[in-house]
């Protein structure tokens, strides 16, 4: 007699490291028989899988356990059992309210623990779990090599933990804990295995992924650089990228990657977060307006065609019109490809919450809304400074519209292009036609102007 499937569905919020860490889960329980469904209404497990970096994280979490319970009490009443799980960095934070708060939930974890699931279900079964101590162990040395899920062709790797900067507003180094790096010959296992099964770009992911230290299988430590390096020869690698960095750890050696690596792509996510060196001082970001730009120098002399990118904070407490000011002059002098901007929210138990000078909802409103405006300008720009050119374009999935399939530029912008789904998986030169504010629409560059395209607008 077959044994009835069990069924999972994970909801994600935040960023690509909950991404792979929700995939990394289905892995983990697969093993116990789970297998992915589409809704919660249809699953057995239910996992919240948290972010605590954006605003309203916690009331966004306890808005969505309201309908869950609900959907809960309803499939009790019918007889089917329903688990609802919290994990992620809210969880981490704010384990034990979770539970006060919402009863209904089952188990809460944090975000390096959930190599431990199988045994925290089995608990779950007798008595709601809590467990959100940072284990001594390593969760990546008890994940299954093996996956159930399909491989996109852009995937994520895991290669850095946790965060040693303590910058003043974030709550990483209390959620995800200590900087830690994977062994380089674990990377390498897995890199190997997304590449067998049919990934052709990597994207590494870390807190503070530069900083990257992981021990080398010749003894000694690897720093970034060295890795990509080695991740460059592995066979069936097309692409290269990695994600989130901080100023004060691109070092010599990974600025000279981006000239040495052709895998690399010339895309670099790189967070100032402001361009005022008193806010940046507050924040104990450790480097100064003057540093960043340096460093954008050294890094545009070893790849001059290199795209950037970065995150913004505004309305930080104490901020004046002049450092609002100072964040304007640093975009204007730089020139960004893409940034993320957000107004400043106070983080429970950062030093940030509590410091004096905290500004007025509209003075942050006002001031971001400029910023965002100067943002997009940049944005618009280079993707029309892209119309004409023949770009390689590496398709990753289905696009927009019916008929389309989409990808991504070296410098990681959206495309959109009339062509059959055969080129999925494949990296095709593409005639940009338009560039919108957000994305490029295109068409291999091979073939002719598709009439119809002619129609569609990009946004």
């Amino acid at each position: 007699m077959t044994e009835t499937p069990r069924r999972l569905h994970v909801i994600t919020w935040g960023c690509q490291m909950n991404v792979y860490d929700s995939a990394r889960m289905g892995d983990v329980l697969s093993t116990l028989g789970y297998a992915p469904v589409a809704s919660p209404e249809q699953a057995d497990l239910v996992i919240l899988n948290t972010c605590h970096i954006r605003d309203r994280a916690a009331e966004k979490l306890f808005s969505e356990l309201g309908r869950l319970r609900r959907l809960k009490e309803a499939r009790a009443a019918d007889g089917e059992p329903m688990l609802l799980a919290v994990a992620g960095c809210v969880a981490q934070a704010e384990g034990e309210e979770i539970r006060a708060r919402a009863p209904c939930v089952d188990l809460v974890f944090g975000p390096q623990t959930y190599h431990r699931l199988p045994a925290m279900l089995e608990h779950a079964a007798r008595a709601p779990v809590v467990e959100t101590e940072f284990p001594a162990e390593s969760k990546f040395d008890f994940l299954p090599e093996e996956t159930a899920a399909p491989t996109p062709v852009s995937a994520f790797l895991t290669v850095q933990e946790g965060c040693d900067r303590f910058c003043s507003f974030c709550v990483v180094p209390y959620t995800r804990g200590a900087e830690a790096s994977r062994p380089v010959g674990a990377v390498l296992g897995e890199a190997r295995r997304l590449l067998a099964r049919g990934a052709r770009e990597l994207t590494l992911l870390g807190q503070n992924v530069n900083a990257y230290h992981g021990a080398g299988p010749d003894g000694g430590t690897w720093g970034l650089a060295r890795l990509l390096h080695a991740l460059a020869e592995l066979p069936g690698l097309l692409r290269l990228r990695y994600t989130t960095s901080h100023p004060r750890d691109m070092d010599a050696a990974l600025i000279a990657a981006h000239a040495e690596i052709p895998a690399l792509m010339p895309f670099l996510h790189l967070p100032v977060q402001s361009g005022s060196d008193r806010i940046l001082a507050a924040m104990n970001r450790s480097h100064t307006g003057a540093d960043y730009l340096r460093l954008i120098d050294r890094l545009r002399a070893a790849r001059p065609d290199l795209a950037l990118s970065s995150d913004f904070i505004v309305g930080y407490p104490g901020e004046t019109e002049a450092d609002a000011r100072a964040t304007l002059d640093i975009v204007e002098a730089v020139g960004f490809a893409q940034a993320f901007s957000f107004k400043y929210s106070p983080r429970p138990g950062t030093p940030a919450a509590t410091a004096p000078g905290q500004l007025d909802e509209s003075v942050k409103d006002a001031r971001l809304q400029e910023l965002q405006a100067l943002l997009r300008r940049q944005q618009a720009a280079f993707n029309t400074a892209s119309e004409g050119r023949v770009l390689p374009v590496l398709f990753t999935g289905p696009g927009r519209r019916p008929g389309q399939i989409g990808g991504r530029t070296p410098a990681l912008q959206p495309v959109h292009v009339e062509a059959p789904a055969t080129l999925i998986g494949q990296e095709v030169p593409v005639k940009i036609l338009r560039g919108g504010a957000t994305s490029l629409l295109g068409i291999p560059a091979e073939t002719q102007f598709p009439t119809s395209t002619k129609e569609h607008a990009c946004a």
